[in-house]
């Protein structure tokens, strides 16, 4: 099986490296558009600032890439913000592949942290890919920005405010949290994207 893993100076792209290589797949990072077209699998990475991220997406001409790939396409963090269509950071145009948007976290109160740092626990719905099973366990999470809850939403999770932990849309899936970073859980999530047949 051939991964590509998308390669635009992002942060965490040699973590889903080896996080990929734990489960015996060699991922390949690239920003060739032949190579990811090429690509059994695709995972879309990010850790960085919306605005940015966008603009060097679209010097490498990725912006239009992606959104038309035809084969399962994973999103992670910062990835999964920007497969929506509006972002809050810096009033960004976003890639537009799933019609939910995303907004800054607002603290109720000076005890409450933003970004949202650390473990938290995600709920499942029925016949999601990340599997039912793993259903109220904890996975590991880096952000201040969050996704809607939306008719894409398949799983979520609760800090200020419900927020989707999970979205899916055709071939394109997604993980606010970071799986390779969420031990044996996050494992089983990307091993479930892995051998996903859409």
């Amino acid at each position: 099986m051939k991964v590509a893993i998308i390669d635009y100076n992002a942060g965490n792209v040699q973590s889903v490296k080896f996080a990929l290589e734990r489960l015996g797949i060699n991922g390949i990072l690239t920003n060739d558009y032949k190579e990811i077209l090429g690509a059994d699998k695709v995972i879309f990475p990010g850790v960085g600032e919306a605005n940015s991220t966008m603009i060097q997406l679209q010097k490498l001409g990725l912006d239009k890439v992606i959104p038309n790939l035809k084969q399962p396409v994973l999103g992670v963090c910062l990835g999964m913000q920007l497969m929506c269509s509006h972002s809050e950071e810096n009033d960004t145009n976003c890639l537009n592949i799933i019609e939910q948007k995303v907004f800054r976290f607002q603290p109720t109160s000076k005890l409450v942290k933003v970004p949202h740092v650390g473990w938290n626990n995600i709920s499942v719905k029925n016949n999601s890919w990340i599997s039912k099973k793993n259903s109220e366990k904890y996975v590991y999470f880096v952000h201040s920005y969050f996704v809607e809850i939306g008719e894409f939403t398949i799983a979520t999770t609760d800090y200020i405010q419900p927020f989707s932990a999970a979205l899916k849309k055709d071939n394109f899936y997604a993980t606010q949290f970071h799986p390779e970073k969420s031990g044996s859980v996050g494992e089983q999530i990307l091993q479930n994207f892995l051998t996903t047949n859409l």
